[in-house]
């Protein structure tokens, strides 16, 4: 099955962060083993694809070397050879290496603003490619976002870097778009995102969200949240779904699997 058809609305991707600083399950991963065993696993609880990372984009985290990166993810994707995998990398080196140990969607943060390489190493490996927005980097997007409206400064972003892959030479069915919830933005922005997303619909591509435990949604409940619970990721992503998102990264597969299932057999 190829990954177009696996990412039919609603799929959920589950997530690997091989890193030892994520915000919500950094360490937990690290193990080259751990981290092999909880992809397979995320796929047999429902998982279409899973995004395996090696670098930290938590608010205010700094970056790593790519050796370090390579380090990090190239042991695991080694340990899932016929696994449906993402690599979440903005670094060429390691999208190509992933493309070549078998990985089909490179997650790139940057949206093909970080390395002039990584779009060249998209199109000749055939792979899909996730554009994200962010405002700022990891180190410093939080530190007071603002947008005069977000909703339609993202859906330009979108279309503008959508423009500039296609002239690369990723096929446009090859693309989705994630409007980066929580990657420079407050909580009532990324709110209004959601609440927007035909804006970002309109371009005519799949729409990945990435709500699974964020801040935003700890803080409807606690001003100094961290994160946010399961059944507050789970309210987010079925709004999410009935406003139009196809793909849904998650921590945790099974519950957002289910919940996603209910709410595509009501609609």
């Amino acid at each position: 099955m190829s990954v177009e058809e696996r990412l039919q609305r609603p799929a959920v991707m589950g997530i690997v962060n091989v890193t030892p600083d994520s915000f919500s399950d950094g360490g937990v991963h690290h193990d080259p083993d751990a981290a092999a065993a909880a992809a397979r696993r995320m796929v047999d609880e429902g998982a279409a694809i899973v995004d395996v990372g090696g670098e930290s984009t938590r608010p205010g985290s700094g970056g790593v070397s790519l050796d370090e990166e390579l380090r990090r993810v190239i042991p695991v994707l080694e340990r899932l050879e016929g696994v449906p995998i993402s690599i979440d990398t903005a670094k060429s080196e390691v999208a190509r290496r992933a493309l070549a140990l078998g990985a089909e969607l490179v997650n790139d943060v940057t949206a093909l603003r970080g390395d002039p390489e990584l779009a060249g190493v998209v199109a000749d490996g055939n792979g899909y490619l996730c554009l994200m927005h962010m405002q700022g980097e990891p180190r410093t997007m939080q530190a007071g976002p603002r947008y005069a409206d977000v909703a339609s400064e993202v859906a330009a972003f979108h279309e503008e870097r959508l423009a500039f892959a296609v002239a690369a030479g990723i096929p446009e069915e090859r693309v989705c778009l994630d409007p980066g919830i929580g990657f420079g933005k407050t909580p009532a922005q990324n709110f209004e995102l959601i609440r927007r997303l035909d804006l970002l619909l309109a371009l005519g591509r799949p729409v990945l969200v990435g709500l699974s435990r964020k801040s935003s949604l700890g803080k409807l409940f606690d001003p100094e949240a961290r994160t946010a619970t399961l059944a507050a990721s789970l309210g987010a992503a079925v709004a999410a779904f009935e406003r139009g998102a196809s793909i849904f990264r998650v921590h945790d597969v099974r519950e957002h699997v289910e919940a996603l299932t209910a709410a595509g057999a009501v609609r």
